[in-house]
């Protein structure tokens, strides 16, 4: 009987995500924030209903592939070639702002009379490795958000999600370039091939998968399903040859393949699709199982007050580095604002982040508590936060990329729920 006990905890999740976004929906909060609650009550952290399994754990990583799949569909390509140097320029600073605020936070606790570490390497390594864990970006909760409030192609929209791309590369660089000065046999010269190889073997398959693709789905009589299978066959492929051949994160693999796809004259209706599986089960348990990965020790009055400063680090220097970035590259304050906010979350790419720094001997065990209510803190402001900073701004329609009354399809909403910017 226990073989069975997943369709339990998925009809708990489904109920409970759906419920709880109702309710912050009520009180006028993004409703990924009642998901991402409903996995905190329901989990380790809570009540202890649930616990992560290794079937909730796959479902969740096929979940925010499908995420970043359609985000990558619903980018205008123009827009992001256009934002690519400024994508560059808020990477960069929200990586250099956020690394230095980690180590600095760190420098000041991470002494014996403060909290002492059991960390095998240096204590310079594991101040500077707390920092390397703030410059991650979750930026799933973002576009998730974004859909939800049709913001998603804007041109702060496209800012964010070009700058997470590269965030994701330099941040794997960052913890390279740490981890081989604990670990001999990482070699940073062998990542970055890695890394420029990745994106030269997109580049090619990518233009011959859409000339191909592109001439099959455009001149075809009628809309068919097998058009949506071979689409999903090559977001998962995509997906799976950048992390496991070349290192680079999975959702980066299907971001790149939903903006192959997303010039097809029919990607509506491959995204309508994917909108569907998506709200249905995938999108859900993704949400909540990152409140499921949450579990608290227990935490000194040291370790309390550096979970506080460390969370308010982690949020003032992404705001504060990006929309700097942002600033430099001619954006407006209000867009430099929305796109600092929207670099935030940390999500379950920190805790990733943190547990191989732990396995290296570069995070003290005393660490993972402030660093797990970095995790929750970040993922659940960050939503709130990005529905402020889009109802403020009265150039809020100038960068409006949506046509005047097209709608957007989130996983919460269906499509006669969501407008457009430009309403």
């Amino acid at each position: 009987m226990d073989s069975y006990s997943y369709l339990l905890d998925l009809a708990i999740i489904l109920l409970s995500t759906k419920v709880l976004g109702l309710l912050t929906k009520k009180v006028q909060m993004p409703q990924v924030v009642g998901a991402l609650l409903a996995g905190l009550i329901l989990g380790p952290a809570g009540a202890g209903i649930l616990s992560e399994t290794s079937f909730l754990h796959e479902v969740a990583e096929i979940g925010v592939i499908v995420l970043m799949f359609c985000a990558g569909m619903e980018t205008d390509i123009k827009e992001l070639k256009a934002s690519g140097k400024a994508s560059f320029v808020i990477a960069l600073c929200g990586v250099i702002v956020p690394l230095a605020g980690g180590y600095g936070a760190a420098y000041f606790f991470n002494r014996p009379d403060m909290i002492a570490s059991d960390a095998g390497a240096s204590v310079f390594l594991q101040n500077i490795f707390i920092g390397v864990i703030l410059t991650a970006t979750s930026v799933s909760i973002t576009v998730e958000t974004l859909k939800e409030l049709g913001k998603l192609k804007t041109r702060s929209g496209n800012a964010i999600l070009g700058a997470a791309i590269i965030d994701d590369i330099l941040g794997i660089i960052a913890l390279t370039i740490v981890t081989s000065m604990a670990d001999s046999s990482v070699k940073i010269g062998t990542v970055m091939l890695k890394i420029l190889g990745f994106f030269a073997f997109a580049g090619v398959v990518g233009f011959l998968f859409y000339r191909l693709y592109k001439n099959w789905v455009d001149t075809a009589k009628k809309e068919l399903h097998r058009h949506t299978i071979i689409a999903f066959v090559f977001c998962l492929l995509m997906s799976y040859i950048a992390e496991v051949v070349f290192g680079v994160a999975d959702i980066t693999g299907a971001f790149i393949a939903g903006l192959i796809i997303s010039n097809v004259r029919r990607s509506t209706y491959l995204q309508s699709k994917f909108d569907t599986i998506s709200y249905l089960l995938l999108s859900p348990v993704f949400f909540a199982s990152i409140g499921l990965k949450v579990v608290l020790p227990e935490m000194s009055s040291a370790i309390i007050w550096f979970s506080v400063v460390l969370t308010i680090v982690a949020i003032l220097t992404k705001v504060v580095g990006c929309g700097v970035g942002a600033k430099l590259c001619k954006y407006q304050n209000y867009q430099a604002k929305r796109i600092g906010v929207g670099m935030i979350s940390r999500g379950e790419v920190a805790l990733i982040v943190a547990s191989k720094g732990a396995a290296l001997g570069l995070l003290s065990s005393a660490f993972l508590g402030p660093v797990i209510i970095v995790v929750v803190m970040t993922t659940i402001i960050t939503p709130v936060m990005l529905k402020l900073v889009f109802k403020q701004g009265t150039a809020a329609t100038a960068e409006q990329l949506v046509p005047e009354g097209e709608r957007v399809t989130s996983y919460y909403e269906n499509a006669n729920e969501i407008r457009g910017e430009g309403r």
